[in-house]
């Protein structure tokens, strides 16, 4: 019998806190959930804002509680036909087999109508800045 009665304490160890991320997106969007909230790290930060400004998510909101602390998504769907802004979310780059590119081999995402999120020297940025910019760098993932 443990001390604190029938609880546990167990300690998680994520070996992909993108794939994670992604998921839970995924998930809240097959659920039709308007918010999703997601454990905070730099790099899930500069992917949400990513999101953000490229017109994939309707808000976000970075709250500062615990160690690392969480983001709140707010999911963007069409008002009449209730569709969500985000069709597809799929990860490229995993620990197991990281995918890095040069700026001439840069993937274009279903012809430049999507996006690839790239982690590259000057920080996390588009495929397309990371072209504008003649920089390569490792696909974390692809969004349309």
């Amino acid at each position: 019998m443990s001390p604190g009665g029938d609880q546990f304490n167990f300690l998680i160890f994520m070996t992909d806190p993108i794939a994670d991320y992604l998921t839970r997106l995924r998930n809240a969007i097959k659920a039709k959930h308007r918010v999703v909230e997601v454990p905070a790290s730099n790099l899930k930060k500069e992917i949400t804002k990513i999101l953000f400004d490229k017109g994939y998510i309707l808000n976000y909101k970075f709250v500062e509680e615990g160690v690392h602390g969480t983001i709140k998504i707010a999911l963007k769907y069409d008002p009449i036909n209730k569709v969500n802004a985000i069709k597809t979310l799929k990860r490229i780059s995993t620990p197991g087999l990281r995918r890095y590119t040069g700026y001439k081999e840069m993937p274009r995402v279903l012809n430049g109508l999507g996006i690839a999120v790239l982690s590259t020297s000057k920080g996390v940025m588009t495929d397309k800045e990371a072209r504008d910019l003649k920089i390569g760098g490792e696909v974390l993932c692809y969004v349309y």
